[in-house]
């Protein structure tokens, strides 16, 4: 199936209370698959195409402060709309799953495949400081798998979580396992679980009240100095990444989503040649494995970072690495998917 099928599928079988999203290129066939699928009938699960994509935001703000598992799917332009809504839940602290099936840009752009929102993604494109945890898959079955994590996550932590995949990986299809069926919780599993979310006026309990807003400005220091202590905490325990061919390498090509994959080739390309090279995949985007690449960087003579966008990522990787190796870029732009080959060559002339 479709990187995008698999991402509907997964949303109901890991026990997703409720999407709201609205159709746009690249990402059309996950509302359009839940459709099909009406999972309202099975599992009771809500599927609501809204009128824009700030509503979508809201209603996931919504359902994310009365603790329920929900979930919102767009591209570039879409998401940028998103902004402030995601800004307003990780103010709140709430839990809730994006998904940003990239296109190219800037603005309406094209609706060909792009990883140009790594910015947007990983340094929050809303105001205040604050992250979104931010995974990265570059397979139908990573679309599937990371589903789930990201609910896992985004409840662990109560902050939003986005799975910023891209045009390549959305509407490709590959096999894939999908996972098991997990039940949507009770009302009184979400209670238990999440005793901060707010469920209505009873007789025995006041509501929860769910917000962004406080005026006093030392109350709000101390939030947000709580918030940066939970993100340290997520940068402690959620890094994740994968290494691939990099025990005798002298090169390292750094590259995420689908460019992870055409990198992958052009290793096989490379090492045909003589040339030793390895790849570097960082999964999460957002905390970003810096140690590990800090810890790569002694051991080989340069990293080529290669990204389906004009040089956003190669700046974690700069920094990371702190001029212990060379580090070069190279990209396409406009919606142009590099090939491998094109790789091989840049990664030639840092030699």
């Amino acid at each position: 199936m479709k990187g995008n099928e698999a991402i509907a599928h997964a949303a109901i079988r890991c026990g997703a209370d409720g999407f709201f999203g609205y159709p746009i290129t690249p990402q059309s066939e996950i509302i359009e698959t839940l459709a099909l699928l009406k999972p309202w009938e099975t599992t009771g699960m809500v599927v609501l195409q809204a009128e824009s994509e700030v509503a979508s935001i809201n209603m996931l703000y919504g359902g994310a402060g009365a603790g329920k598992r929900v979930l919102t799917t767009s591209s570039s332009p879409g998401v940028a709309l998103m902004q402030e809504g995601i800004a307003y839940m990780a103010g709140a602290e709430l839990p809730g799953v994006i998904v940003n099936v990239q296109r190219g840009g800037p603005g309406l752009g094209t609706i060909q495949p792009s990883q140009a929102d790594y910015f947007q993604a990983t340094r929050g494109g809303g105001n205040g400081d604050y992250n979104v945890i931010v995974l990265a898959p570059n397979s139908v079955q990573e679309m599937a798998d990371f589903v789930d994590l990201a609910f896992e996550l985004a409840f662990r932590y109560r902050n939003p979580a986005m799975i910023l995949s891209d045009g390549v990986i959305g509407q490709m299809m590959e096999k894939v396992v999908l996972p098991p069926i997990k039940p949507r919780r009770t009302e009184e599993q979400i209670k238990k679980e999440c005793p901060w979310a707010t469920f209505g006026r009873t007789a025995d309990r006041k509501p929860n009240i769910i917000t962004s807003l406080e005026l006093k400005p030392e109350v709000m220091e101390q939030r947000n100095l709580a918030m940066q202590a939970k993100y340290q905490k997520i940068k402690d325990h959620e890094v994740r990444y994968e290494m691939l061919r990099c025990e005798d390498a002298d090169y390292v090509i750094v590259a995420f989503g689908s460019a992870a994959r055409i990198a992958e080739k052009a290793i096989e390309i490379a090492r045909e040649e003589g040339i030793k090279v390895g790849l570097f995949r960082p999964i999460t985007l957002w905390p970003f494995p810096e140690k590990q690449l800090t810890e790569l960087a002694k051991k080989v003579k340069g990293m080529l970072v290669a990204e389906i966008n004009a040089g956003q990522m190669i700046e974690d990787v700069k920094l990371a690495v702190n001029g212990a190796v060379p580090v070069e870029h190279f990209g396409r732009l406009g919606g142009i998917v590099p090939e491998p080959q094109e790789i091989v060559e840049n990664l030639k002339k840092m030699m």
